[in-house]
């Protein structure tokens, strides 16, 4: 196995991260435009126009749906590992409004006004590259707070916001011409003058809209293009490896006490083990996915509400899928059904305005030994926690009740599923969750992925991770093969015994670097399996997790390890440009699949561990 990395086209990738991270080093404020040059000439496959004059509207609309509407309106960022940080600048975060993105979870605060506490107001002079030889006071109206997690949101940030300011700058000067009309609020935007003047046709104006979340937002953005270029500042407060370890030692905090909790073993436990007392932590199988593919195929509360589910989408038709409910209903198909029934319960429940329904589901998922910790100490990961013993095996999908599942009522175990953090997040949190809990019996990653040889919907199972953070190839045994997954495929292919490559952000890689792994038989591209394959290796060897090294964990795991990854982008698809086909309902079929193969595991593997201790009871 090969073991140097490529070396043709990382230079300017290298050379890219050490530019910015150099430069945020810095106390005080740095010019966005400083890390411009070094992100065209780095020719990222996410932004393949960065050195043309035209527009990369994909490049744009992928930047913008990952910041909040507020980018609009923002000077400066604030990268900060907590509120203590914050605020020891003199930013007031607390006080500012919460803000959300549409294609990543990180929290975000924004201040439209002053944003700094009165008493840090003038305690930082203005950034060196504002300064042209007289001292003013800062800009601060417009600032976005960030909280950053891990070095990942980092590499993910800064070239996301690179890319916004640089394609926002091209189209103002293409606007130029048709400023005074286009900024005039005064009467409605002419969407064909904008056309003109940017030189799109209408696919071209639709991907321009697909950038902003609204038709209003489009009409608010792009005025505020052609107004002005954007000249955003970013400033990053001392960041270090120490505050992301708290900051996951805070996300812990928050789960904790709803972990410690389920520690009491049913009566009917097996002899063979004594009731635990109420201060041991119970085993563990963890899982990396989102919180609605689990919870709905364990809870069995969309199973409850399906004539309601199922009346409400033929009557409004969302997403226009009201004719393929009928079509399913009238077949009788559980198949068609059911994963209807599952995509559409998150719109039926965000329907109700009283929150009605959110409140029944949380109740409902209560009385099944379900708990939901939301954004636990401030970190954007949710996680729920559900205790084996107390699943109704009527509620639970029918593809999900394995032979013996009633032997469940004896299980201790309890199934820690979290919303997938973002790169280098995986690896404190895992870490972290590791030093918090008992007996680990399973870890279980589901996430997205780049393919290069495959389509949007099929599902990877790869044995080799190499690791960009790490610079290790890992070695280990999936717990899954093709045949647990493609059961429950209706759409997609799968593909076992693939080799996934761990890129340090998706913007952070360009065609010959990514050629050269493919050369190598390198076809999927993610973000957390390194991670949480570094975090997996420091859970059972004593030492810290090497670097630049083969690292061979097969044999060295003594809990169950499966990977998986569903196909979210093709980047170098000729039938699909990048980001272009949204997941939607289609990516329904590939995650539920992945999940239903991941708890049957999880249920097989509890259900012969009690029969294995039923026997011994028997000697």
């Amino acid at each position: 196995m090969k073991r140097q990395s490529p070396s043709e086209g990382n230079e300017n990738l290298e050379l890219y991260v050490r530019t910015y991270y150099s430069l945020l080093r810095s106390t005080g404020e740095v010019e966005v435009r400083a890390f411009e040059e070094a992100h065209a000439y780095s020719h990222s496959s996410l932004h393949s126009g960065a050195l043309a004059p035209e527009p990369d509207l994909a490049a744009f609309a992928y930047a913008a749906g990952r910041l909040p509407a507020e980018i609009v309106e923002t000077k400066l960022l604030v990268l900060g590992q907590s509120h203590e940080l914050f605020e020891a600048a003199g930013y007031d975060v607390r006080s500012w409004a919460t803000v959300k993105t549409r294609g990543r979870r990180r929290p975000l605060r924004w201040s439209a006004g002053n944003g700094r506490s009165p008493a840090g107001a003038s305690d930082f002079p203005p950034p060196v590259s504002a300064r042209d030889g007289r001292d003013r006071a800062p800009e601060v109206a417009g600032i976005l707070g960030v909280f950053i997690a891990s070095a990942s949101d980092i590499d993910d940030l800064v070239p996301i916001v690179t890319a916004f300011q640089m394609e926002w700058n091209k189209m103002h000067l293409l606007l130029a011409p048709g400023a005074r009309e286009l900024t005039d609020t005064q009467v409605p935007l002419d969407t064909e003058r904008v056309a003109t003047l940017l030189g799109l046709d209408e696919s071209g104006l639709n991907r321009l809209r697909s950038a902003f979340a609204s038709r209003e937002a489009f009409e608010v953005g792009v005025r505020a293009i052609a107004t002005a270029p954007k000249k955003l500042r970013m400033r990053m407060l001392a960041s270090s490896h120490s505050q992301y370890q708290r900051a996951a030692q805070r996300w812990w905090s928050g789960i904790e006490p709803h972990y410690v909790r389920h520690v009491e073993r049913p009566d009917s436990a097996p002899r063979s083990r004594p009731k635990l007392p109420s201060a041991v932590r119970p085993p563990v199988y963890f899982v990396s996915s989102n919180t609605h593919a689990i919870g709905n195929l364990v809870g069995g509360f969309a199973q409850t509400e399906r004539d309601a589910i199922l009346n409400w989408a033929e009557k409004d038709d969302p997403e226009g899928l009201g004719e393929a409910v009928r079509l399913a209903r009238k077949s009788g198909d559980e198949a068609e059904i059911l994963p209807l029934v599952h995509y559409l319960l998150r719109g039926y429940i965000h329907e109700d305005r009283t929150g009605e329904r959110r409140r029944k589901v949380r109740a409902y998922e209560a009385a099944s030994g379900f708990s939901s910790v939301s954004e636990p100490g401030n970190i954007d990961v949710d996680a729920q926690l559900i205790e084996l013993s107390r699943i109704d095996p009527t509620h639970v999908d029918p593809r999900l009740r394995v032979p013996g599942l009633e032997r469940l009522r004896d299980s201790e175990a309890v199934l820690i599923n979290i919303d997938y953090p973002l790169g280098m997040g995986a690896y404190h949190l895992l870490s972290r969750l590791g030093q918090g809990v008992g007996e680990i019996r399973g870890v279980y990653v589901m996430g997205k992925a780049a393919t290069l040889n495959g389509r949007v919907g099929d599902v990877m199972l790869s044995g080799t991770v190499f690791d960009e953070h790490s610079k290790n190839t890992f070695l280990f045994k999936n717990a899954f093969h093709a045949g647990d997954i493609g059961r429950f495929l209706r759409y997609g292919s799968v593909f076992d015994n693939q080799r996934a490559l761990t890129v340090r952000s998706a913007f952070l890689q360009n065609k010959e670097y990514m050629g050269q792994f493919y050369h190598d038989g390198y076809t999927v591209l993610e973000m957390e399996a390194g991670p949480f394959l570094s975090s997996v290796y420091e859970l059972v060897d004593p030492n810290r997790v090497p670097t630049d090294e083969i690292v061979h964990l097969s044999n060295r795991v003594p809990f169950d390890l499966g990977i998986v990854h569903y196909a979210s982008d093709t980047p170098y698809s000729r039938r699909q440009s990048l980001l272009s086909k949204s997941l939607s309902f289609f990516g329904v079929d590939s995650t539920y699949a992945c999940a239903l193969a991941i708890v049957r595991r999880i249920f097989e593997m509890e259900v012969a561990r009690i029969d294995a201790d039923s026997r011994l009871d028997g000697y």
